[in-house]
């Protein structure tokens, strides 16, 4: 199975057998955040397009797997294939921002940053206007205290 892909129908009707339980948000494929979005190319929009398949089929998948345990009898076998598989969904959420970190003004970039938290329902967080603010103020900071390039250390020897 893992060398043949199945067909778009089957793969369609098996992942709507399992869509995300309303208490498991964290399945549930973060959208990019609209000014994000409307700034990315159109070659990272059709990256960004494939991964968030990819991420709905794993999610689907965590579902199935989840289902198939009452949560208090499983196995350590399944507990490691979960516990895999969100992590599986963690990384390529996290490497979807760095597909889409070109499109951002370098100074933003950190927004890309790996989080500790899956973001439940936009891929940079729910407070992005606070997040820029943010970044932009850490960035006159640095600015302002950052030695130029040029300037010569007072310890060097002439």
């Amino acid at each position: 199975m893992a060398t043949n892909q199945l067909q778009e129908q089957a793969i369609n009707d098996t992942a709507a057998k399992y869509l995300a339980l309303e208490n498991c948000i964290s399945l549930n494929v973060p959208a990019v955040n609209n000014p994000i979005w409307g700034n990315m190319s159109p070659g990272i929009r059709t990256q960004e397009v494939k991964l968030q398949k990819i991420l709905k089929l794993l999610a689907a998948g965590i579902t199935a797997v989840a289902r198939t345990v009452d949560g208090v009898d499983m196995p350590e076998e399944l507990q490691d294939a979960l516990a895999l598989l969100c992590n599986s969904q963690y990384e390529i959420n996290s490497y979807r921002k760095s597909v889409i970190r070109p499109a951002l003004n370098p100074k933003f970039a950190g927004l890309c940053r790996p989080s500790s938290a899956q973001p439940p329902t936009l891929l940079f967080g729910d407070n992005l206007p606070k997040q820029v603010k943010d970044f932009d103020e850490e960035a006159k900071a640095i600015g302002m205290i950052k030695v130029p390039a040029a300037t010569k250390s007072p310890y060097q020897r002439r």
